[in-house]
């Protein structure tokens, strides 16, 4: 029979050990010392519990534990000396039926991993989904860390090491995260749409009204359909609606969603993720033949990215009003402008059309937003969810140096007006200024010099400039002196700039009420709260204009990484999320 939480809660301290034995290798020390925050609330608390005692320990037991792991598809595999947790879940991965040259491949691999860290190489071999990465994805994985640093290693390993727990836990406690799973899956087969060229690579490309985002829209809507929603559309700029009435005609609804566009060579999750949490949520009320009071409206938003249009959050702030009319007339790389693309998609593409798409805001209860964290906080903290205090404003330009072209072979450094050159002492300028805040942030992602040459002294360079802060008084701040940093530079260096100012976003803190339901959403399930901004700009900051909103975090894998193949979470973080977005749903009813 399984374990259940109020067995443990009540079990000796010997007993309950004793229900926990084997959950992490060898350490039973790990449970005793977790077992003194008894009462446990649910699952959640518990593992966070059994983490947190991990994290305290100090260098060295924490060594000790990860040194407690046997090496994957190792001698105490092949001599079957391993704990019989161990043994299913290399056998899971398929790593008892190894080839002879995967298992010596496996072998070289272990030999350089033990030789730079110390200690094993661990990772969850059944996976963020549970079920088990394959041999080559091992191996692949594998070789990527070994080039990390120790340090890193080290906390990245202990994490894999709760991973492991995890899943251990859920086979304990006879839990299966199935709503988790059921976004998993969906999100993975959304991800077989991408656009040509990406696609062929097996890379996640998915720009605006490309085929493969027409595609994304309508699988998104057949899933609104089968999840049971009453009404599902794909409006005039692509955004795709549904609908789940609520038991009160004409009440007011809660609007949620995010955007299905990637960025180039992209992940998974990111704005994804909160397309199909509240599908999920639909799904579960839909399957009870339930109605909430309100009504709930979920809108999977065609473009946020702004990656072949100079058009960022054109699905959410068509919603707003804030259409831009001379967007319709922007041409992308190929020369097709944005009316073109929406015809050749079945859009009417005209300002009336686009217009009408404006929402009442006297109609809608607020916004809120579920998003992957796409950063490392809350992965270095071992917490599954965080709430969101604020969205940073931000400014982004596009930007020109330029110097003077000359032979790299007979210009004295004294004499050179290097283009370049002054791009990077703004740079390094940047990276000082931003940290000066503690939580503004300065980036030059495009850095470009025209048709240089290796003997040649840049004249031109082309480059971004993106400059963000939690507060609109503290971004501006970071501009000003941003910028006369840069009118410095030129002045000293003789060179002159131009800049473009593409995007400017106001701070959107999170409206006080709704941030309080969310936390009190993630306390119900036991965890403890982490509230933290959001560096990065999301849908919700354009409907923070008409209406209240807050957004939820979800934990990251692989160190967060996000706009990256790597981006990555688990079937267990999803399912909170899901179960986080019911509760606020239930507090609402």
């Amino acid at each position: 029979m399984p374990t259940t939480i109020d067995q443990l809660n009540a079990a000796t301290a010997d007993e309950a050990v004793a229900l926990l034995d084997g959950i992490y290798e060898h350490s039973p020390w790990i449970a005793r010392e977790a077992l003194a925050q008894r009462p446990f609330r649910s699952l959640a608390h518990l593992k966070h519990a059994m983490a947190q005692v991990v994290r305290q320990a100090g260098t060295e037991r924490q060594l000790a534990l990860l040194r407690a792991h046997p090496e994957l598809a190792g001698k105490a595999m092949v001599a079957r000396q391993l704990t019989a947790e161990s043994t299913h879940e290399q056998r899971t991965a398929g790593l008892t039926e190894c080839t002879p040259q995967e298992f010596a491949r496996i072998q070289e691999l272990n030999a350089a991993w033990n030789a730079k860290f110390g200690f094993p190489f661990i990772v969850a071999v059944r996976g963020p989904r549970g079920t088990g990465l394959g041999r080559t994805e091992i191996i692949a994985t594998l070789e990527r860390r070994l080039a990390h640093p120790v340090d890193y290693e080290r906390a990245e390993c202990l994490r894999q090491v709760h991973r492991i727990a995890e899943i251990r836990l859920n086979d304990r406690f006879g839990v299966a995260p199935a709503q988790g799973a059921w976004v998993w899956d969906r999100l993975e087969d959304l991800a077989r749409h991408s656009d040509p060229s990406y696609a062929e690579q097996g890379q996640l490309t998915v720009t605006y009204l490309t085929e493969a985002h027409r595609a994304a829209a309508a699988q998104i809507a057949a899933d609104m359909r089968a999840a049971g929603f009453d009404s599902v559309a794909i409006d005039a700029v692509g955004n795709v609606v549904g609908r789940y009435e609520g038991a009160t005609p004409g009440a007011a609804a809660l609007l949620t969603g995010s955007h299905y566009d990637t960025v180039r060579n992209g992940g998974k999750y990111d704005g994804r993720l909160g397309i199909h949490v509240p599908i999920a949520c639909v799904r579960a009320l839909a399957a009870a033949g339930r109605r909430l009071p309100h009504g709930l409206e979920v809108v999977a938003f065609a473009e946020e990215e702004g990656q072949r249009y100079k058009a960022t959050f054109l699905g959410s702030g068509a919603l707003t009003g804030d259409f831009d009319p001379a967007w319709l007339d922007q041409a992308d790389a190929a020369g097709t402008t944005m009316r073109e693309a929406m015809l050749a998609a079945g859009l009417p593409a005209t300002l009336e059309a686009i217009g009408a798409l404006r929402r009442d805001p006297a109609r809608y209860l607020g916004f809120v937003e579920v998003h992957i964290e796409q950063g490392p906080v809350l992965h270095e903290l071992d917490l599954p969810l965080g709430i969101v205090t604020s969205i940073n404003g931000s400014v982004r330009y596009l930007c020109e140096m330029q110097g003077m072209a000359s032979h790299a072979g007979t210009t004295p450094m004294d004499r050179r007006r290097d283009a370049a050159v002054a791009v990077a002492e703004l740079a390094l300028y940047v990276e000082r200024r931003a940290a000066q805040d503690g939580d503004s942030v300065g980036t030059i992602g495009m850095l470009q010099v025209p048709a240089g040459s290796i003997n040649v002294v840049p004249g031109r360079c082309l480059f971004s400039l993106d400059l963000r802060a939690p507060t609109d008084a503290q971004r501006d701040a970071l501009v000003r002196d941003v910028l006369a940093e840069l009118d410095a530079i030129c002045e000293r260096r003789g060179t002159r700039c131009t800049r473009e100012l593409t995007m400017q976003a106001a701070a959107a803190p999170s409206h006080p009420a709704w941030q309080a339901r969310w936390e009190r959403a993630v306390a119900d399930l036991g965890l403890p709260l982490h509230r933290m901004p959001s560096g990065a700009g999301h849908d919700a900051m354009k409907l923070h204009v008409v209406m209240p909103q807050a957004m939820l975090f979800v934990r990251g894998q692989n160190a967060g990484i996000s706009h990256n193949p790597l981006e990555s979470t688990s079937t267990d973080d999803i399912e909170l999320a899901v179960q986080a977005f019911s509760l606020l749903l239930e507090q609402l009813a």
